[in-house]
C-alpha cells in the first residue's frame, strides 16, 4: 500500500477556510466595540433600513437571517469618555476676518451724501450768527458802559428860561437809567438848592437796565419854548416846558417832533 502519511500531515497544516474567514473577519472588524463574531460563511453589504440616512455593513449568514448590523465609523461615533490620564489636545485657535474697510473715493476719502454737506453748511452758518450776534451785542454794552457808565448816566447843558439861565449860565440835567426806571434831574441856571425831578417811564425786559438814556431841546409845540425829548433807544417822551417846568405831554396834544 501506498503511504499516504506525509500527505495528511500537509493537508492538516493548511489553514482551511473557516480560519481564512476568522483571520479576514478579524482584520476588517479590528475594533473592540463591535460584537463577537459568529460563525458564518460570507459577509455581504445591505441597507440598514433602521430610519437614518446612508449605508451600513450588516453581518448575515448563508441561510439570509441577519445577524448583527455593523456599526458605523468612528468619526460617526459620540467621543468616549476620557480616561483618567488621558489628555485632551489644546482648542484650536480661530482668527476672524477683518472687516472690509468703508468705501472710499478715489485719493482716500469718504464718501458723503450731498445733503450732509448742506447740512452742515447750515449747521456752521447758524453758529457764526450766532457768535456774530453775541459779539455785537458784547461790543455795544462795552461801548455804553465806557460813554455812559452804570447805571446810564447822561449830562447836557441847556438854556430854556428856567430861574433865569442864560448862555454863560445855563441849566444843568442829568438823565438816568437807574433799575429800569428812567429819571430826569434839572438844575436851573445850575442851582442846586432849586432842583426839580422829573419821572419818566419803566422799562422791563432783560438787559433794559442797561439801555442809555439820552436828552434833547426842541419846541415841538410851537409855543417858541425849547421843550425836552427823551430818547431811549430808539423811543422818544415828549416833556411840554410849562409855567417854568416840564410836564408830561398830554394825549391829543399836536407835537412836532423831528425824526
Amino acid at each position: 500500500m501506498t503511504d499516504h502519511s506525509d500527505l495528511r500531515r500537509f493537508i492538516a497544516r493548511q489553514p482551511t477556510p473557516r480560519q481564512d474567514d476568522e483571520q479576514d473577519g478579524d482584520a476588517f472588524l479590528a475594533d473592540d466595540d463591535w460584537p463577537a463574531r459568529t460563525n458564518t460563511s460570507a459577509i455581504r453589504f445591505q441597507s440598514a433600513n433602521n430610519g437614518t440616512p446612508g449605508t451600513a455593513l450588516v453581518r448575515t449568514t448563508t441561510m439570509g437571517r441577519r445577524i448583527q448590523e455593523v456599526p458605523a465609523r468612528r468619526s460617526a461615533l459620540t467621543p468616549r469618555r476620557a480616561d483618567a490620564g488621558h489628555v485632551w489636545p489644546p482648542p484650536v485657535q480661530l482668527e476672524r476676518e477683518p472687516s472690509l474697510p468703508p468705501l472710499r473715493r478715489r485719493g482716500g476719502q469718504q464718501r458723503f451724501h450731498w445733503l450732509v454737506l448742506v447740512g452742515l453748511g447750515m449747521f456752521i452758518m447758524i453758529l457764526g450768527w450766532v457768535a456774530l450776534s453775541a459779539l455785537g451785542s458784547w461790543w455795544q454794552t462795552t461801548q455804553d458802559d465806557w460813554h455812559y457808565g452804570r447805571p446810564r448816566t447822561f449830562q447836557i447843558d441847556a438854556v430854556v428860561g428856567h430861574n433865569h439861565d442864560s448862555a454863560p449860565n445855563p441849566s444843568h440835567f442829568l438823565a438816568l437809567n437807574l433799575n429800569h426806571h428812567i429819571e430826569i434831574i434839572e438844575l436851573p441856571a445850575g442851582d442846586p438848592s432849586k432842583a426839580r425831578i422829573y419821572s419818566g417811564p419803566t422799562m422791563f425786559g432783560q438787559g433794559q437796565d442797561l439801555v442809555p438814556v439820552t436828552l434833547s431841546f426842541r419846541d415841538v409845540n410851537g409855543d417858541g419854548r425849547p421843550d425836552m425829548l427823551v430818547w431811549v433807544a430808539d423811543s422818544h417822551f415828549a416833556f411840554i416846558n410849562e409855567n417854568g417846568g416840564f410836564r408830561p405831554a398830554r394825549s391829543g396834544e399836536e407835537l412836532t417832533v423831528p425824526s
